[in-house]
């Protein structure tokens, strides 16, 4: 494992302890491998304390000028993604993500590191507050931090932050509006942009037919649509895509998901001096239209859902998850596993599962309900008959386009775990694609969830979670046949 970069200053230290776990959970989606993401991770933290440094030396600040630059945890993301281009032109592509090799090669990236006018809105109106201004806007939007949290990092009054917060929505608004305006564009986007300014303003506002349709094929100006209108939940999707770029949703579902672990655990964030988490456990993410429809999503389909009471959720971000789930709590010993092995595929970058493990799979047979979003104790083969569910599921559907879905699986378990595999059926030819905290492997219409490094812990009546989106054709009845390392779940 490469070494991790080295802090010169105490001020350096606490910036590695608060934003590695952030810079790795990025790398991680850029890699092909955990030690590649430690790799890339390491080089692109040097890089980006190289450059806060460069920054923090720039003769404009002792006059009270600030230069241009992004606040710390965007600036270190994007020395990944630059880092990740270094590997690229080098010929260390082939430790990279194959999809983000495409994106590095396409028009697409040259939109970060071209002329500034032609750079993406977000990544502008973001650059262009004070660095205060524009850390509050990220850890609150796209890290998920609660504003008492953000507010000590940053040495704010919790009391006034969810004030200080909407003034700087308003602030970034306004300078993406005054960027747009500065956007070379064509006769077209320019007749339309006072009038996206004013139908964005307000949620109660009508959106004409001719700039519904005119966002449902410009990108541009969609784009301008998601940083200009605050309302609707659309702002962090627009951040993380404007500001990371390839990969920038799977990030922000990461961040909003690790939030939801540490607190509902119990345990402090990195705000409050959290130790790194150099070994946190790669995630496969296999991208394909999906993620595509996704980024579409989040982007289009929200500037051409704008009428009254008509916000798009994108199809990464999961606002629909349930509020009183129960995370992952601090590690204890797991209870005797279960005797029976799981044949189930895994993938190379699976961890070790020290509970016990199924060799069920749906037989021909069963006929559940469509709507059911569990078992029955009986429900997995390999359970005993009499046996108490080990277990409760609940599968819930987040959101569904033509040919896709989202969905979430929280298991709450009856003892206490040290590491966990969950296990499902399809009835409708349902594939996954992709899947975050926990990696997975699929074969035929059985699916298998296997924890990550930093989530394989549970407390007895804890819960775990994770999430994934998967291609469909036609129906899509829920899924069922959940086993927790090979023993069965009931419907929660």
């Amino acid at each position: 494992m490469p070494d991790l970069p080295t802090p010169q200053n105490t001020a350096e230290a606490a910036l590695f302890s608060e934003c590695w776990d952030a810079v790795l959970s990025y790398a991680d989606l850029c890699t092909s491998g955990s030690t590649a993401a430690t790799q890339l991770a390491t080089e692109a933290f040097s890089l980006g304390m190289r450059e806060a440094r460069a920054a923090e030396a720039t003769p404009g600040r002792s006059a009270g000028r600030r230069p241009a630059r992004l606040p710390r945890i965007p600036l270190l993301l994007t020395a990944v993604r630059n880092t990740a281009a270094t590997w690229e032109s080098q010929g260390h592509g082939h430790r990279l993500d194959p999809e983000l090799r495409l994106w590095l090669n396409s028009d697409k990236a040259t939109r970060y590191t071209g002329p500034p006018l032609r750079r993406p809105l977000a990544l502008r109106g973001l650059r262009d507050l004070q660095e205060p201004d524009a850390a509050l806007l990220w850890l609150a939007e796209v890290e998920a931090l609660p504003l008492s949290v953000a507010a000590r990092r940053l040495g704010l009054d919790p009391a006034a932050a969810a004030e200080e917060l909407d003034q700087v929505r308003g602030l970034f608004r306004d300078r993406c509006h005054r960027n747009h305006l500065d956007t070379p564009m064509d006769a077209q986007c320019r007749s339309y942009a006072r009038l996206l300014d004013a139908v964005t303003r307000s949620p109660a506002a009508d959106t004409p037919k001719d700039l519904s349709r005119h966002l449902a094929r410009c990108v541009e100006c969609a784009e301008a649509a998601s940083c200009l209108r605050l309302h609707g939940g659309g702002l962090p999707a627009a951040l993380a895509g404007g500001v990371i770029g390839w990969g920038g949703l799977a990030y922000l579902e990461r961040r909003r998901r690790a939030a939801e672990v540490r607190l509902g655990a119990g345990r402090p964030g990195p705000a409050d001096s959290e130790p790194p988490n150099p070994g946190a456990h790669k995630a496969r993410v296999v991208r394909n239209g999906l993620l595509v429809a996704a980024v579409l999503v989040s982007l289009l389909a929200l500037a051409v859902s704008m009428m009254p009471g008509g916000g798009t959720d994108n199809g990464a971000v999961s606002p629909g998850d349930s509020a009183d789930r129960e995370p992952v709590a601090q590690p204890r010993p797991s209870a005797p596993p279960a005797s029976s092995a799981d044949t189930s595929p895994s993938t190379s970058r699976e961890p070790s599962d020290t509970g016990a493990r199924s060799t069920s799979r749906p037989s021909a047979g069963k006929n559940p309900a469509t709507t059911a979003q569990g078992t029955s104790p009986s429900a997995a083969p390999g359970a005993d008959k009499g046996e108490a569910p080990a277990c409760r599921v609940r599968y819930e559907l987040v959101s569904e386009w033509p040919d896709g879905f989202q969905a979430t699986v929280t298991v709450t378990t009856v003892r206490a775990l040290d590491s966990w595999r969950v296990a499902w059926s399809f009835r409708d030819g349902q594939k996954v694609g992709q899947m975050w905290d926990a990696s997975f492997a699929q074969k035929g219409s059985r699916v298998t969830a296997t924890a990550a490094d930093y989530n394989k812990s549970v407390r007895a009546g804890g819960s775990l979670a994770l999430g994934f989106l998967a291609s469909r054709q036609g129906e899509n009845t829920a899924a069922y046949d959940f086993t927790l390392n090979g023993r069965s779940c009931a419907k929660a």
